[in-house]
């Protein structure tokens, strides 16, 4: 039997939600039947639209996605706008204010305390200015992942922001497309980092040669969420530049057709590739879905990727000043968990422009380049008073910082997220000397086992969780070290488990320890160090340990209407109306 969410799509799903978002938006909240909320709330997401949690009634967080993370500066300055008009709550988050931005692991934006009447003004302003919040999410292709500055990076192997733009008129709105089994996550990397981590997508095109000629191999069935973390496999197709969208087309077909409707959990095409394998996914692909000869896999260009590869040697993000293929430069920004303040936005937009850049871009770092800087306006541009607060040569534990939504908006999350990375990183920073050598450290904190922030994959990966602490429940988490992506990928092997969160700082303190006293050199990463140790090892490597560092966020936060509101009671919470 279809699920119960494929029921609600069969009655009303894809383009022709808007109408009905209209309405809703024109004729009030209460014009949403009590019983229709769950159908509607998960149709909604088509466009883009999340329901917050328990506590927020009718408030939205609003996902727009940038392909490949590319902007203008107008279009950045019209979402701070949009930030700042529209994506004010009843309680003012203690570090980030009234109206932020957030930058997400998928190069996409969201807003928050977003209400319905207010979406088709929202959606006038971003789409007169080229943006929309289609399929940014729901079932169906997501935003397209890839390096921001293809075309500009002075070491790539192929521009792929053709390639990008072309998928993304075709399947973004396309009505064979539009309904498959689950999200659909592609990735198309040309550069020589992988910036695309395509390793962790359900679609990815990676650079590879074949007969002297550049193009991509094809991999599929990535994924991180819910413990059930795959890499993608390789399917041994080459597929030219000007394939690529006819092997998406069927690829996502192959999807739509076969994927599981029954049951969501084992919706995602990670689970038909466990069941078929590789071999069976390329036959049914050339067998039902492509009308030429596929070409076997080339030459494999992996081994140069240094995108969050925990190597020693390279720092595997855009942060710092970097050449353009031009002769001019692009500056990476280091965005502490991805939030901007909406003013922040806009200053940085203004910025951009006066210095004649004609692209923002968005990382899965959660980080923000500002391409374009003629080397005669290099220093002065350095010296902007902006990038005091998003500096270019970040502290590693501020650089290395990712942190989801937590329980501040998401249903799903268990712990608070985004303030308490700022606050490890800030604490870490100050107490905590990082062995010699290391310029590049990363820890990824995401608030439950759906790792939107991508924890599988960091030097020491946090997971949610709920503990108890001298009899008292606290927050908690899981402690995983050694992941990464790179030439030879591999997820963290989780070492600690429901480590009470005052206590993580410490943790990670006296692991930094172990590791510098028991490392074989200074050339022996901290990734390449844990991979040595015998998994038996890792628990018990370093200890928990309270220290300094005091966390205000050990309460159940998921039992609070807004976890820093003066009174965060669910009795306290504001009605919908409010």
């Amino acid at each position: 039997m279809p699920s119960k969410v494929e029921g609600w799509k069969d009655e009303v799903y894809g383009p022709e939600i808007r109408d009905h978002l209209f309405e809703f938006a024109e004729e009030g909240w209460d014009a949403i039947p009590d019983d229709e909320y769950d159908a509607w709330f998960e149709r909604f997401k088509w466009w883009g639209l999340y329901h917050q949690r328990d506590g927020q009634d009718g408030n939205f967080m609003m996902r727009i996605g940038t392909p490949m993370g590319r902007m203008t500066p107008e279009q950045l300055r019209v979402v701070g706008e949009i930030a700042d008009e529209y994506a004010r709550g009843p309680a003012d988050n203690p570090i980030f204010g009234a109206a932020y931005v957030d930058v997400t692991t998928r190069q996409s934006i969201q807003l928050h305390w977003i209400q319905l009447q207010d979406v088709p003004d929202i959606f006038e302003k971003l789409e007169a200015h080229g943006l929309s919040t289609i399929q940014a999410c729901g079932d169906s292709w997501r935003n397209i992942v890839g390096s921001p500055v293809a075309g500009r990076d002075a070491d790539e192997h192929l521009d792929v922001w053709p390639i990008v733009q072309e998928l993304n008129e075709e399947f973004k709105g396309n009505p064979a497309y539009e309904n498959l089994p689950r999200k659909w996550k592609v990735s198309v990397t040309g550069d020589t980092r992988g910036a695309g981590q395509g390793d962790i997508n359900d679609l990815a095109f990676e650079p590879a040669v074949k007969d002297g000629e550049h193009g991509f191999n094809v991999r599929v069935g990535g994924g991180l969420a819910r413990k059930e973390e795959r890499f993608a496999r390789d399917i041994d197709v080459f597929c030219a530049p000007e394939d690529v969208t006819t092997v998406s087309a069927g690829l996502s077909a192959l999807f739509r057709d076969h994927g599981d409707r029954d049951n969501r959990f084992n919706a995602r095409i990670k689970f038909l590739v466990d069941e078929w394998g590789p071999e069976k996914v390329r036959d049914v692909l050339q067998e039902e879905y492509i009308d030429y000869d596929l070409p076997t896999a080339g030459e494999d260009l992996r081994h140069e990727y240094d995108y969050n590869a925990g190597r020693a040697d390279a720092p595997g993000d855009y942060v710092g000043v970097h050449e353009q293929n031009d002769g001019q430069h692009f500056v990476g920004l280091s965005v502490l968990t991805g939030r901007m303040g909406a003013q922040d936005v806009i200053d940085l937009a203004d910025l951009a422009e006066e210095y004649g850049s004609e692209m923002i871009g968005l990382t899965q770092r959660q980080n923000v380049i500002v391409a374009d800087i003629a080397e005669e306006d290099l220093d002065d541009f350095l010296a902007e008073s902006v990038l005091d607060d998003y500096s270019p040569d970040p502290h590693p534990f501020m650089r290395g910082s990712i942190a989801c939504t937590g329980t501040e908006f998401c249903s799903l999350s268990i712990v608070e997220t985004k303030n308490r990375m700022v606050r490890y990183a800030r604490w870490l920073k100050e107490n905590v000397d990082l062995p010699s050598g290391v310029e590049d450290f990363h820890i990824h904190l995401s608030g439950c086992t759906a790792s939107c922030a991508q924890p599988q994959i960091a030097d020491i990966s946090l997971r949610g969780m709920k503990a108890r602490k001298d009899g008292t429940p606290v927050e908690a988490f899981d402690i995983g070290l050694g992941g990464g992506l790179g030439e030879n990928p591999q997820f963290a092997e989780w070492a600690e488990m429901r480590v009470p969160a005052d206590e993580v700082p410490g943790y990670v303190d006296n692991l930094l320890r172990v590791y510098e006293a028991e490392r074989e050199d200074e050339s022996e990463s901290f990734r390449d160090f844990i991979a040595a140790t015998d998994p038996d090892d890792l628990e018990g490597l370093a200890e928990p340990e309270e220290t300094s560092y005091e966390d205000p966020m050990m309460h159940n936060t998921k039992r609070t209407w807004y976890p820093y509101a003066e009174d965060d009671s669910m009795d306290a919470a504001p009605t919908r109306a409010d």
